[in-house]
């Protein structure tokens, strides 16, 4: 990637997390930690390596984005505003009566959310399933999909990675966002998942292993992934809950939902009164 290239999505994932916040913000609280984690991958697959046209949102070639942890929407939200798939103005509503922007993803209210969630573990399912009839179509189109770690101890995600490994998914690129907390706690000292890399590997799993945060590492592992042929790719993603915002971080488990003053959101994202 070169230099413009990665400064330009390094930026917009920055301004990408002011919309987050301002959108959590506006309503009060909501799922933070989860939401910034994955900002970066976002970034590139809708700046750069992914293949959408918000013009044509339901285009049949596009490539499909499933976020499986559907908590993490406020995200995605953030992107698909700033992409123009819908009003900016519309960031102002998240999760209030009437929305088209629920707190977690639902494809029959938000236009370019491609799968509907919020039940743990079912995703990945959809995912597989949406890269498994690009197959029999014969379409090029790729599927993205993003898991948690704490979802990641559901065992519907085991049997979906079984079959995705078993069926030779290569149109399919698995991302965990692996910050080692969920709602209870701690990953490892609820149920731990380690050695991930290993486990993913026996599911016969083409297996990256990468800084979550480092865009250039994002868009290599997915390069990575639409060169290899014949398996599934999972890209495990090293993150921080809640990264880019200090006082997100600072809370690391309960970062996960928590609420946001008013001069909270609007010092970070430095807009005055409305």
């Amino acid at each position: 990637m070169d230099k413009d290239k990665l400064e330009f999505l390094q930026t917009k994932a920055v301004e990408l997390r002011k919309i987050t916040i301002e959108m959590i913000g506006r309503l009060g609280s909501g799922h933070v930690g989860g939401s910034l984690s994955i900002i970066d991958l976002l970034t590139d697959i809708y700046y750069n390596a992914g293949r959408m046209n918000p013009e044509n949102p339901k285009d049949p070639d596009r490539d499909r984005v499933v976020i499986s942890k559907g908590h993490a929407g406020p995200g995605l939200y953030a992107v698909l505003a700033s992409k123009g798939y819908f009003p900016m103005d519309e960031i102002k509503t998240l999760n209030k009566g009437g929305t088209h922007l629920p707190s977690h993803c639902d494809m029959n209210k938000t236009v370019g959310v491609d799968m509907t969630a919020g039940s743990l573990g079912q995703g990945l399912s959809c995912a597989i399933g949406m890269a498994l009839a690009g197959k029999m179509d014969k379409k090029d189109y790729r599927v993205y999909c993003v898991i948690g770690d704490g979802e990641s101890q559901e065992g519907q995600i085991w049997e979906a990675l079984m079959y995705a490994g078993n069926m030779k998914l290569d149109n399919l690129t698995i991302f965990i966002d692996y910050n080692r907390m969920q709602i209870d706690g701690y990953t490892d000292e609820i149920n731990s998942l380690d050695p991930l890399d290993d486990k993913f590997r026996a599911f016969n799993l083409n297996t990256i292993r990468i800084n979550g945060h480092d865009i250039a590492a994002i868009d290599d592992a997915i390069n990575a992934a639409k060169a290899c042929k014949d398996k599934c790719t999972a890209v495990i993603m090293d993150t921080i809950k809640g990264y880019g915002v200090p006082w997100a971080e600072e809370r690391k488990v309960g970062s996960h939902s928590f609420a946001i003053t008013e001069q909270q959101w609007r010092e970070f994202c430095g807009k005055e009164a409305d």
